[in-house]
């Protein structure tokens, strides 16, 4: 049976079934069609199946089941299936060729994960969250900085099904560079699995980088001249991004501690050695993650303590004018009394007398507080 019937006849089951529904279905024995090996994601959840013998490819005619039954009967080599936010229906078959736990396939299909190592039997279960960087041409307040995705591999003697979910963390080109290198290859499904680990801790200091650059760019300007001007929303904005971030990266590094430290049947000890290499990677993200968030703080305070400053400096400017508008008001007001005995109002030199007064008295006041820097 393809896997185009058996999906049309897992439609009509509709949701309510869940996952026992659906096992019972692919106990017929599905036939899964692979046929297309470079698929788009975007036309079907299958995106690749190659077999893999002695770290080479093996080119066949598509057909998984028949991929798998080979695997089987030789006792070497393995497949590597590749998924792309697959549903329950299409993923029903791969589960029950595979005898896949339940509870792991359901982790796969829904995503939205935690990073994490489970096993399950002889079957290892994997959970990595992946992140780009989203380009733009000036950060603001609303700019989305980094993206986040899940890449869920199945790992077991015989196979590697890796599930990716998002729409960046293609595996393509790192499956193309493990072809380049059949030797590595050669060790078996937990030498990929290594590869996606360094390749999705790789990600991770690419967008640390970049996410650097946007930082400096940050800090530049609240230090710039007119610093107390700038937006504090995008200095709140790249401290949401970097908390996003943090949350892809922080939590793996005990799973990664999990897959160095604890012996597992279907990861070599030879491969085991090289998963210490990524964890100090991921150690150094972490770093950086911490440091950034602590740079992000102060330059969130240094800000505030800018815009406060800069009120002051305005409050003593708007106190100095009105000491100086005060002397005219005053002198003013005395005058506009009305009172008839004021010897002043009859001198022919009054006039001019107190026009020089109040010059002069405003000028003092100008002069003290240009001197004192509040003007």
């Amino acid at each position: 049976m393809s896997m185009a019937g058996n999906l049309r006849k897992v439609t009509s089951l509709g949701r309510a079934g869940g996952l026992r529904r659906v096992a019972r279905l692919a106990r017929r024995r599905p036939r899964v069609d692979l046929s297309h090996p470079a698929r788009s994601p975007l036309g079907s959840a299958v995106v690749n199946c190659v077999t893999y013998k002695d770290g080479v490819r093996v080119l066949g005619g598509g057909d998984l089941v028949d991929a798998v039954k080979e695997v089987r009967r030789h006792g070497d080599g393995f497949v590597w299936v590749g998924l792309h936010e697959p549903t329950v229906r299409e993923f029903a078959g791969v589960a029950e060729l595979f005898d896949l736990h339940p509870l792991a396939v359901e982790d796969a299909v829904h995503a939205h994960q935690r990073p994490k190592v489970e096993r399950y039997g002889e079957t290892l279960f994997a959970v990595f969250k992946t992140v780009c960087y989203v380009e733009h041409a000036e950060l603001t307040a609303t700019s989305e900085v980094v993206d986040t995705g899940e890449i869920m591999v199945f790992v077991g003697q015989e196979f590697v099904i890796t599930v990716r979910h998002g729409r960046h963390g293609s595996l393509g080109p790192l499956r193309e560079e493990l072809e380049a290198d059949p030797g590595q290859l050669a060790k078996g499904p937990a030498a990929v699995l290594h590869a996606i680990a360094d390749h999705v801790v790789d990600d991770y200091l690419t967008v640390t980088d970049a996410v650097h650059a946007d930082i400096d760019q940050v800090e530049t300007d609240v230090f710039a001249e007119n610093g107390a001007r700038t937006d504090p929303g995008r200095i709140y904005q790249l401290k949401r991004e970097l908390l996003e971030l943090k949350r892809a990266v922080a939590p793996l590094s005990r799973p990664l501690l999990e897959l160095v430290s604890r012996p597992m049947r279907v990861i070599d000890p030879e491969i085991q050695a090289y998963f210490r290499d990524v964890s100090d990677h991921l150690l150094r993200v972490t770093e950086q993650i911490a440091a950034f968030d602590e740079l992000l703080n102060s330059i969130l305070q240094a800000h505030l303590a800018q815009v406060t400053v800069a009120q002051n400096e305005d409050m003593r400017k708007i106190t100095a004018w009105a000491a100086v508008i005060a002397v005219p008001t005053m002198a003013c007001g005395v005058y506009s009394m009305n009172f008839e005995h004021m010897p002043e109002l009859h001198w022919k030199y009054g006039y001019g007398l107190v026009l020089a007064v109040i010059s002069t008295a405003c000028l003092t006041l100008y002069r003290g507080f240009r001197r004192n820097g509040w003007l």
